[in-house]
């Protein structure tokens, strides 16, 4: 006998109703849910499934509104030109083969996302392989995958009698969960091309392509990604490849110049940018930079290594990098992606000493117990933040998204302070020049730089925390602002129409697909025909488009009709509220968008509150 479980209702719904049908089999469920689930455990995770089981992206909400792109002086702004600011988090797991994200052996997927949400973060970095991509693409079996069925049952397919569970979600329907779980949450997605191979240490792979898959693979994953999301908002961006790098002495380098060699970056990146964004123009491309770089004044070229033995003691006529954070190369030789440059944004990393002794850090002693170190901001600059790649914030030359940075705060692992020191500059130059970030990471199991939680992902480290949260985008009230213009961030959070006391009808950016805009002509209110319309519900004396119900009629009134008409069942209106919001077609098409509009035209002195309700075609006279 199988329990085959259909998921309806809230996810503590879920869960309960689930636990009650497996309750006499509590005990079997949380032996048989080991870290590893593979095929030699007897449980189905790996079955081929048929083109009608994979779930296509899941449904975005009926706007489309949230693309982003650059404006003139270097600003990400949304479809309005209101200036936004990415600041997030990264969580792995996709790249490593654990085929969801690291945690989920232990902690609930959706209630970890909830907490990123509330805790401010509203861009999430998620790390993936060519490889997984091309294993969905094709449909092809999980090898495993790690999840915890007793705390994720909404990610088991079947359980038999004793509650131990038969079959699991395939890694690409749990991911399409993930999608969903982070759009109801607010949260935006970017996916980070971390390696070409799945593997924990494929990020040390110093390029896009390996002995397995190739360049051609590589495109070939960005395309389909890129096709599979292109009317999902939700997934904003794409980081194409994890830090390039490689010395020259080393053979496999990345290198940057106009060339249309194998290994150059900037043609690969330009390549990669146009698969994406030939299927989806709006989507921001993030580029990273590579390791090293020639300092062509003085005579060094691509094949000049690293270390000169033969000039040993003198400086090198490479400039270093943390990999992945070398963007000198822009300034002569900046990606050319044609009409889509409004689209780049550089992304950098970059890290402390505890990860490696730089000599820009002028340590004494050994790590973590240095004796002495001498840095500031104004040395880092001059030394290497500037060259490397601050000058294209402070040049106005194009927006940066550090996409990793992060570290030990506390007395234990950095009992010098060298690291908390050096990840306080940073933080604090980001918060001033207003610089995008994920911070680096969710996950506990980064041995490098811990993460921000602990305890097998059950508890935040309120330490770290605390020391990143100035670095997120708030209001002066403290509310962590949404990159979404419908949906808050989290429990503590608002829309970004909220915090812009709504979005101005402006020349909207995206070029697919076209949001409806309202362009007055005449800023006085416009008085209707009066057509037939549909005989209203409800009494005489309705406030309408009081959505609310705080007995005025505002853009909050709109914000809470976007909110029902993407996610009824996490932003319910009251049944008053319902009928107040019922202002176009009233008591036909229920409650819509339209409603939405018309609200936020009475907020802008279009309409007046005695031309509702009103038809469809009516409003659409208006412009």
């Amino acid at each position: 006998m199988c329990l085959n479980i259909f998921l309806t209702g809230s996810r503590r719904e879920v869960k309960n109703t689930m636990l009650k049908k497996i309750i006499s089999g509590v005990t079997a469920a949380a032996s048989a849910c080991t870290i590893v689930l593979s095929t030699a455990s007897g449980v189905i995770v790996n079955d081929a499934p048929a083109a009608s089981t994979v779930s296509a992206a899941s449904a975005p909400d009926s706007y489309h509104d949230d693309w982003l792109h650059v404006n003139e002086n270097a600003e990400v702004v949304d479809m309005y030109g209101n200036p936004v600011w990415m600041t997030g988090v990264n969580w792995f797991g996709y790249n490593v083969g654990s085929q969801v994200f690291d945690g989920v052996w232990s902690a609930n997927m959706h209630d970890c996302l909830d907490l990123i949400a509330d805790h401010g973060f509203n861009l999430l970095r998620v790390p993936m392989s060519t490889e997984i991509i091309l294993q969905w693409k094709n449909r092809e079996p999980d090898p495993m995958i790690k999840v915890n069925a007793y705390t994720n049952p909404e990610l088991v397919k079947t359980f038999d009698e004793n509650g131990t569970p038969i079959e699991y979600m395939y890694s690409y329907d749990v991911w399409n969960k993930a999608v969903e779980w982070c759009r109801e949450n607010g949260i935006k997605i970017m996916i980070d091309i971390h390696s070409a191979s799945t593997n924990a240490a494929g990020h040390t792979y110093p390029l896009w392509y390996d002995d397995r898959f190739s360049t051609e693979d590589w495109l070939e994953a960005l395309s389909w990604f890129c096709e599979q999301y292109k009317d999902d908002d939700t997934i904003i961006a794409i980081d194409l490849k994890n830090e390039p790098h490689g010395k020259p002495e080393e053979g496999k380098f990345a290198k940057w110049d106009d060339s249309k060699d194998l290994n150059n970056w900037k043609y690969a990146a330009e390549r990669g940018a146009m698969a994406c964004l030939e299927q989806n123009p709006n989507l921001l491309i993030m580029i990273e930079g590579i390791e090293c770089y020639p300092d062509f004044s003085r005579g060094a070229d691509w094949s000049t290594p690293s270390i000169d033995y033969a000039h040993y003691g003198e400086p090198s006529k490479i400039f270093g990098a943390w990999w992945g954070g070398n963007l000198r190369g822009v300034k002569d030789k900046p990606v050319d992606l044609g009409k889509y440059t409004k689209q780049i944004v550089y992304s950098p990393h970059d890290y402390g000493p505890l990860v490696y002794a730089q000599n820009w850090f002028h340590l004494e002693g050994e790590s973590p117990n240095f004796t002495n170190y001498e840095f500031d901001t104004e040395s880092l600059l001059k030394e290497y933040w500037r060259d490397s790649w601050a000058y294209l914030v402070e040049e106005k030359r194009y927006p940066l998204l550090m996409g990793e940075w992060g570290g030990f705060v506390d007395s234990k692992h950095d009992p010098s302070g060298a690291n908390t020191q050096w990840l306080t500059l940073l933080r604090d130059y980001m918060i001033e020049k207003r610089i995008h970030h994920t911070f680096w990471c969710f996950n506990e199991n980064s041995s490098d730089t811990g993460g921000l939680v602990y305890d097998n992902f059950g508890k935040w480290d309120d330490e770290k925390y605390e020391f990143v949260k100035p670095s997120l985008w708030q209001d002066e009230n403290g509310k962590f602002i949404s990159l979404d213009h419908t949906i808050p961030l989290g429990q503590n959070g608002i829309t970004l129409t909220e915090f812009y006391g709504g979005a101005k009808p402006t020349d909207p950016k995206p070029t697919d697909p076209q949001p409806t805009t309202v362009k007055p002509t005449d800023p006085q209110p416009t008085t209707l025909e009066n057509t037939t319309a549909p005989q209203p519900t409800g009494s005489s004396d309705r406030l309408w488009g009081d959505a609310n119900e705080d007995k005025k009629v505002d853009l909050n009134d709109a914000v809470a009709v976007l909110q029902y008409a993407a996610l009824p069942a996490k932003y319910p209106l009251s049944e008053e509220g319902g009928l107040n919001a019922d202002v176009v077609d009233n008591g036909t098409s229920g409650i819509t968008g339209k409603d939405a509009l018309a609200i936020q035209m009475f907020d802008a002195h279009l309409i007046t509150a005695k031309d509702w309700p009103m038809t469809g075609q009516q409003m659409a006279a208006i412009n």
